[in-house]
């Protein structure tokens, strides 16, 4: 191949300078040329190709048309050089194609782009309008296709929507259908309805014929009981007096036997078959309780959890919760947030609850006591999914209440006299329940006695 000069201009420089393109190529004639320039690319030495392509060199055609097709492009634009041996090599490969486009009489059956790419790379007179034919032709042909394929759509939407229209008379239909079975089912619920509050009337009803029957036999009971304890009071009242009659007579046995001593003893006789007539009547159980029982003390081995706070046992020594929960009856209620943040704060929220539960299971287990732990819930976004663990109740407290409310009414739901024990810092806690008669206790002494059982 004949080279130019270093530093000089090929020939047709000059005519290329004359015409230029005042729009960018067709994107299909673009493909073309990057195509035919990595095909052309490969029989030209390393010295040969302008600086910037010299690092495809190595690459096969398909890699230099996908990684190096802007820089083909813009060498082939700007280094006549480059396209001047870019042509020759696209004359010795297709020689009858760049024959006629460089005569300006392409044949009439070759691909438009196929022209546009060779006139554009050989630039012959007249190369601009071959490249603006070619553009319009390849945009004809886009707007043929597209043309073709909008048909192609609308024909697809068409059926469709014809496929459509018909599942749509069908849904309807079955629509239609199920709307008549509902209503006829709403109005056979209807009729029960009315049947059942028809029902509910009748019981209503009845409930209070039974409860005005038993409000009279209340009545009846109450008047009987207060005349029975009026007969009780008017026998006791006689046995008083026959009482003293009786001691009277005994005073006059002693000097001798009479008629009046008999009266007397069948007085009493009398008296005495009265009483036990009355009880036999009023059906009186016998006497299981005695007024010893119902006065308030403490017995003898039992102890209450003020007992326990008088030993002389340290605030932070878990024996103390041991004795604690060691009373009859006893019931632990954890404040769980204020532990949990107290011995492990850093943990997420739920492996804090996981922790502190595994612990109160196993005290609950050793110490035999009734566990309640409370959680803080009216910040909760949804319910905690939680499978309390065996021996722990777990309580979250509603929208609107906080876990320290829900603690005082915990401890106050418990009888009076109940061993009732809170672990909480919270001196607003403490101060609350130990005014409801529980015995608080700090959070530390509750995580010392769980770690022990670790």
């Amino acid at each position: 191949m004949e080279q130019p000069a270093h530093g000089g201009e090929p020939a047709g420089a000059a005519g290329d300078a004359a015409e230029t393109l005042d729009h960018p190529l067709p994107e299909g004639v673009r493909r073309r040329v990057v195509a035919l320039v990595a095909d052309a690319f490969g029989g030209l030495t390393v010295t040969e190709l302008p600086a910037p392509l010299r690092q495809y060199a190595r690459f096969t055609a398909s890699r230099r048309a996908k990684f190096a097709g802007n820089a083909m492009a813009a060498a082939l634009e700007s280094d006549p050089l480059f396209r001047q041996r870019i042509g020759e090599r696209f004359k010795q490969g297709q020689p009858e194609l760049a024959g006629a486009v460089e005569t300006g009489t392409p044949p009439a059956a070759a691909d438009p782009v196929d022209v546009a790419a060779a006139a554009y790379v050989l630039r012959p007179p007249g190369w601009i309008k071959l490249v603006a034919a070619a553009g319009e032709e390849a945009q004809r042909a886009d707007a043929e296709r597209a043309d073709e394929a909008g048909r192609r759509e609308l024909e697809r939407l068409r059926e469709e929507l014809a496929a459509a229209q018909d599942r749509s008379r069908g849904e309807t239909e079955q629509l239609r259908r199920d709307l008549e079975t509902a209503r006829k089912e709403a109005e056979s619920l209807q009729r029960k309805l009315r049947s059942a509050q028809s029902d509910v009337k009748r019981g209503e009803a009845a409930l209070r014929k039974v409860q005005g029957e038993i409000e009279a036999a209340r009545a009846e009971s109450a008047a009987q009981v207060s005349a029975a304890e009026s007969e009780t009071r008017r026998l006791k009242a006689r046995l008083g007096e026959v009482e003293a009659a009786l001691e009277a007579s005994r005073r006059t046995a002693r000097e001798g036997r009479s008629v009046e001593d008999m009266r007397l003893r069948l007085l009493l006789d009398t008296v005495l078959d009265a009483a036990q007539g009355l009880r036999r009547e009023l059906a009186l159980p016998p006497v299981s309780v005695h007024p010893a029982d119902t006065v308030d003390a403490v017995e003898p081995g039992r102890m209450s959890p003020k007992d326990i706070a008088a030993r002389a046992l340290s605030e932070t020594d878990p024996a103390l919760l041991d004795q604690l929960l060691a009373l009859p009856q006893a019931h632990l209620v954890v404040d769980g947030y204020n532990v949990t943040k107290t011995g492990y704060p850093t943990m997420p929220l739920e492996k804090q609850r996981l922790r502190l539960l595994g612990g109160l299971s196993a005290l609950a287990a050793r110490s035999g006591a009734e566990v309640t732990c409370v959680f803080d819930g009216a910040e909760l976004a949804a319910p905690v999914l939680l499978a309390p663990p065996r021996g722990v109740r777990v309580l979250f407290s509603k929208p609107g209440v906080t876990a320290d409310e829900l603690i005082r009414q915990l401890v106050r739901a418990e009888p009076p006299g109940r061993p009732v024990v809170v672990a909480s810092t919270d001196r607003e806690v403490a101060d609350g329940v130990a005014k409801a008669g529980a015995r608080p206790v700090a959070s530390a002494l509750l995580l010392k006695r769980l770690s022990r059982l670790s």
